[in-house]
């Protein structure tokens, strides 16, 4: 009788030990740009799975507006998105931003990922941006590529009443310049480099310039954060560790980008990955939270947005600092954060 009933609670542990180890099932989502694919790298290398996690990814959206739709119909768990998680908080979404997808721990300016592109017989002139004055020109009004713009006129001396803004979703960029239904547009990676080769004439105004500190973070209903931190570190562990993959294989990270991003070809990619890595850096650290509130700051001057909310209260480091700390190895190529970036105990952002 004791040897069965051993017997049987050796089993009913066994059966415990299995299930514990099975992967926890995941729906995370992502935008269809080239400093999105962490998420993908992190599927098909198999990082997700080594940390736990069994991932199935939503279909990549057009927008992070779209991203967020879809995680507030319960579609997903994470997202990652840059602006258009203010308008969300501003909605009424109790968003937090976990850790970064693209940006800067270390620097206050991260753009390389965005380009100006103009067509041929627009009047514009390659790296003279005062030349866009009186111009018509395509973004995704908020978000990054809308934040890009306007700091490219903020450095021109211009301001948005000089041009005429036109609300474009990112794909559909390519075919309204070669329409000439607008003079350029403003865009992240790869559109920039995709209309550099399928519309005849058209030619790059100027990549990057370090104009705005690139908003990018995987982003979270609190209430599932609140429930599922341990889950929160185990997808900024795999993401985290997919980042170093692709900062060391950016070719390689090219291929997979092409078989999740419509209509991606290899030559496209592989142009935009080498912007990519230099953004590539899931951390936090008071740069990210300064950058929010840039954003914020600046979208609420122009009267895009009517309010603004507490950075602090819709950041969460917990998790990201829990692997920094977990796994320093997986940020080791990195430049460090300095000191007076840091985010340490007691932390509050004042702007």
């Amino acid at each position: 009788m004791i040897r069965r009933l051993v017997t049987a609670a050796a089993l009913a542990l066994s059966v415990v030990c299995a299930r514990a180890d099975e992967p926890v099932k995941m729906n995370v989502g992502m935008v269809s740009a080239i400093d999105m694919l962490a998420i993908p790298v992190a599927l098909e290398r198999g990082f997700f799975e080594k940390h736990g996690l069994d991932v199935t990814i939503a279909r990549p959206y057009p927008t992070g507006v779209d991203a967020l739709n879809a995680l507030q119909a319960g579609e997903t768990d994470i997202v990652q998105v840059g602006v258009p998680m203010i308008g969300a908080v501003l909605r009424g979404m109790d968003l937090v931003a976990l850790g970064n997808f693209s940006g800067s721990t270390t620097k206050a300016g991260s753009d390389a990922t965005m380009a100006l592109v103009a067509r041929e017989g627009s009047g514009i002139v390659a790296g003279d941006l005062k030349t866009l004055k009186g111009k018509k020109i395509a973004t995704s009004f908020g978000t990054i590529n809308h934040l890009y713009i306007l700091g490219l006129l903020q450095k021109a001396g211009l301001t948005p009443a000089d041009v005429a803004l036109v609300n474009t979703p990112p794909p559909d960029m390519t075919v309204a310049l070669l329409a000439k239904g607008v003079d350029a547009f403003a865009g992240w990676d790869p559109w920039p480099i995709i209309a550099q080769k399928d519309v005849p004439g058209a030619f790059q105004v100027i990549r990057g310039g370090d104009v705005i500190s690139y908003i990018g973070f995987a982003v979270a209903l609190r209430s599932w954060v609140d429930a599922h931190l341990g889950l929160a570190e185990k997808f900024l562990a795999a993401t985290s560790e997919a980042d170093q993959w692709m900062r060391k294989n950016p070719k390689q990270a090219a291929g997979i980008g092409t078989r999740w991003i419509p209509g991606l070809k290899r030559d496209v990619a592989e142009a935009a990955m080498q912007f990519n890595v230099q953004q590539l850096d899931r951390r936090l650290s008071r740069n990210n939270y300064r950058a929010l509130w840039t954003a914020e700051d600046t979208l609420a001057k122009l009267g895009t947005i009517k309010s603004t909310f507490d950075v602090n209260k819709h950041v969460d480091p917990r998790p990201i600092l829990a692997v920094m700390k977990a796994h320093p190895e997986l940020f080791s190529d990195l430049p460090p954060i300095p000191d007076d970036l840091a985010i340490k105990p007691g932390f509050v952002f004042q702007p």
